[in-house]
């Protein structure tokens, strides 16, 4: 009875050392499968961008990049506010309050991309033309976005993007 019981023992050793075995194997294999779904490095240090805006001065403009795409940071004038908040926005094409494409009345922050076809909007620098509407002019097809980066004119359909961000300090602003 010994001998039915040793054997007994070790084939129930011999299953659970097989099936720990096949587990820890199959863990192994998969693992790179999980791990390649995760982002790399890049991608993960351009989640988030902090940037200092103490040194634009009123009516300045500067071009950041985030994720790949130009992030256009505009200081408004007084001028630039009032303008952008007096238009009727049941007039435009993608109506949308200044109110609500800001988070500070004084600061705009977008995406500089035209959602016609992709170009890069003209207007940043100083001497640039800017459109009809002293905003940004898209020199592939012609279209005008205010100074509140809100399509006026031409064939894009939508207003320019506005991108997650928000004000860690009176002066610096986190984007991502």
């Amino acid at each position: 009875m010994s001998s039915d019981n040793n054997d007994e023992n070790r084939r129930d050793f011999l299953m659970v050392a097989a099936g720990s075995f096949t587990a820890v194997g199959g863990a192994c294999a998969l693992w790179p499968l999980i791990d390649q779904m995760n982002p790399d490095a890049s991608a993960k240090a351009l989640a988030t961008v902090e940037v200092d805006l103490s040194p634009i001065k009123d009516g300045q403009a500067i071009t950041i990049m985030w994720r790949g795409k130009p992030v256009f940071i505009r200081k408004r004038t007084a001028d630039e506010i009032k303008e952008a908040k007096d238009v009727d926005v049941a007039d435009l094409p993608d109506p949308q309050d200044d109110g609500d494409r800001v988070k500070n009345d004084e600061w705009l922050v977008l995406i500089g991309i035209c959602t016609h076809l992709g170009c890069i909007p003209s207007g940043q620098k100083t001497g640039d033309n800017s459109g009809e509407y002293g905003g940004w002019f898209c020199p592939c097809h012609g279209s005008h976005y205010d100074t509140s980066g809100r399509i006026r004119k031409g064939p894009a359909p939508r207003n320019l993007e506005v991108p997650p961000y928000a004000f860690v300090t009176d002066t610096k602003i986190k984007i991502g």
